[in-house]
């Protein structure tokens, strides 16, 4: 058990020293090759941006090089081991960045966000860039044309995302699609939603900035990975901000996410904090657009579907017979590649809670009976489902929360705070209570007949 300093470093000259601390484990990351490209990445976005036409701001790439020492330490150094209470990590990041005044002024309110987001201990620091990397990013030549985009929507395969972006390209917008990868089942799912979307909407939809970021394993010595990946969508915003600084006129950046999911309120009582994912609950997106005027980014992020549930997200998608042609190919499950235990190809489980939620949601839009995904478990009232084994636990845990609803009506209304603060949404309480009480009222709907046993 072991507090980590993670150190980024610009080039293979000397820099200034960075010292370790008695008790701490430090790991240096070289963020560039040693002909000074920039690598795990960050090469990738410039490289992608600038064939959109894309021209990032300085403090855009700072923040895309923050992401990725974020997604380091997050993924590579594991919980089991490395705190005190198998959860907890202690994480000091060494950030080299073009302003480090504009970023340590902001540096309580970025610990902050890290720490609702993953539950860990956070340390930021930020020191200069080596003078050979002042202006790594190419600036826009006088004769280029503005890029076309009037906005930048998150695209992550998952049905969610395709919804979002159908529902900008028929408004006849011109989104700007941004995609991150880390494993061969969230990558597939990406490639075939945009070619399709690509196909339907040509013309408007030409290209997507997408990159993979995934650290090598061992790359923190002796420690071992981690799976949780809590922080991974501070990676994902960041690109979605990266690529948005490279607008010519103030941006915005569209996070699609049904409202149940991105509340996330905990079926289990024991599951608070962030045992339960916040990757886009309201106070984090919040916190990212108090980031954005605090770094003097022109740009805010928001969820447009915040108060919908998923089966409203799919009967309100403004293209619905393309929708259905074609979501059996967007990724929902939080671990698509586990099928291959049983010798299938990668597909939903059709038992975690995003599998749950998805087929309680395409019930509910389009009737029993007319859900194109393929589950790995297929049936979910064939037969008792164990809650000693996986295919259980989700499914009892959400029928103890939709009891619990049922006993004491009004409850939604203190539930929807247990995630985290909603001190930014008091306007919004009511509809936020409501969303979540229609959303759980979905998946009740899909799990009536179902029958679990106990262990």
């Amino acid at each position: 058990m072991s507090p980590h300093v993670i150190v980024g470093r610009l080039g293979t000259k000397k820099a200034s020293p960075i010292a370790a601390r008695p008790d701490e484990a430090r790991t240096n990351v070289l963020l560039t090759t040693p002909d000074g490209r920039f690598q795990h990445g960050i090469g990738e976005a410039l490289q992608g941006a600038t064939r959109l036409g894309l021209y990032p701001t300085e403090i855009g790439l700072d923040l895309l090089v923050l992401a990725a020492l974020v997604q380091a330490a997050d993924t590579r150094i594991a919980r089991a081991t490395e705190s005190q209470d198998t959860w907890t990590r202690e994480l000091r990041l060494v950030t080299p960045v073009s302003d480090p005044g504009r970023w340590k002024a902001n540096t309580e309110l970025l610990e902050r966000m890290l720490a609702f987001l993953t539950g860990d201990l956070w340390e930021l620091e930020f020191v200069e860039r080596p003078p050979s990397f002042d202006t790594p990013v190419a600036p826009r030549p006088l004769t280029n044309k503005p890029p076309p985009f009037d906005r930048v929507c998150l695209f992550s395969g998952g049905l969610d995302s395709l919804i979002g972006a159908v529902d900008v390209l028929e408004r006849n917008g011109t989104p700007l699609l941004v995609s991150h990868a880390a494993e061969g089942a969230t990558s597939g799912a990406q490639t075939s939603c945009f070619d399709r979307l690509r196909k339907q909407y040509a013309g408007r939809l030409q290209d997507r900035l997408r990159i993979w970021m995934n650290f090598p394993k061992g790359l923190v010595a002796g420690v071992g990975s981690e799976s949780t990946t809590r922080g991974r969508s501070f990676l994902f915003i960041a690109l979605g901000i990266f690529a948005g600084t490279g607008l010519v006129e103030p941006f915005k950046l569209d996070v699609p996410e049904n409202g149940l999911i991105a509340l996330n309120v905990p079926l289990d009582v024991l599951r608070l904090g962030s045992l339960s994912t916040r990757t886009t609950h309201p106070f984090y997106l919040a916190r990212w657009n108090e980031l954005l005027a605090g770094l003097g980014i022109a740009g805010t992020v928001g969820n447009p579907y915040w108060d919908k549930t998923k089966g409203e997200m799919i009967s309100g998608c403004a293209n619905p017979k393309f929708l259905k042609t074609f979501i059996a190919k967007s990724m929902s499950c939080a671990s698509p590649a586990k099928a291959r235990w049983k010798k299938h190809g990668i597909e939903h489980c059709g038992y975690c809670v995003p599998c749950l939620i998805r087929r309680a949601a395409i019930k509910k839009a389009w009737g029993t009976g007319n859900d194109p995904t393929s589950y790995t478990l297929a049936s979910l009232v064939a037969q008792p489902l164990d809650t000693c084994a996986a295919h259980g636990q989700q499914v009892r845990s959400f029928q103890l929360a939709i009891a619990r609803l049922k006993a004491k009506p009004g409850i939604e209304k203190v539930l929807i705070h247990k995630p985290g603060s909603l001190d930014d949404e008091k306007d919004r309480l009511g509809d936020l209570a409501g969303m979540y009480r229609r959303g759980m009222e979905e998946v009740g709907k899909l799990l009536a007949g179902v029958t679990t046993k106990p262990c």
